[in-house]
């Protein structure tokens, strides 16, 4: 379990996120199509797992934002933003920002994605979404860059994450 803050209120994860050095757990999420997104669908890339509450939050949005900017500029890299919000809202966000190199997933149908990564919310106002973090996948999907953003309402460090792709 770790502790995290919303607005200075502490809040508790469903467990501990994935260490540098450690095999990321598999997943399988939801496309805005709703087709499944899996771990091997990315087998052989890097995988940068933009992890946050809801696309309905400022500071959610701008992560995404930013990641579909750095997204064109990284080689053999596939960038993924997971929230619990619903497949038609992601994909909604998505038209109408101009949201194209990014996959965007939803958690919503995938428990075991948000426990084995550790990052479900379990108390708290935003309890059962997801918490703010950035894990950085190498080829083999062996976590290269982890980082459980300590207050939700932050922005994660860009420059941090997309160092170790460099």
């Amino acid at each position: 379990m770790e502790t995290i803050y919303f607005k200075g209120t502490p809040c508790h994860t469903y467990g501990n996120i994935p260490a540098v050095g450690t095999k990321a757990p598999c997943f399988s999420l939801v496309s805005k199509d709703l087709s499944e997104i899996r771990c091997g669908d990315f087998a052989g890339k890097r995988v940068v797992l933009n992890v946050f509450p809801s696309l309905d939050t400022p500071v959610c949005a701008a992560s995404v934002r930013r990641f579909n900017q750095e997204a064109g500029k990284l080689e053999n890299t596939a960038v993924i933003c997971v929230s619990m919000d619903l497949p038609f809202a992601q994909g909604r966000f998505c038209s109408a920002e101009g949201i194209e190199n990014v996959v965007v997933a939803s958690a919503f149908r995938s428990p075991t994605f948000s426990q084995q990564y550790g990052l479900q919310l379990v108390d708290g106002p935003l309890a059962g979404l997801l918490a703010r973090a950035v894990l950085v996948l190498d080829e083999d999907h062996k976590v290269i860059f982890s980082d459980l953003v300590g207050e939700i309402t932050e922005e994660p460090d860009y420059e941090a994450a997309l160092s170790v792709l460099k």
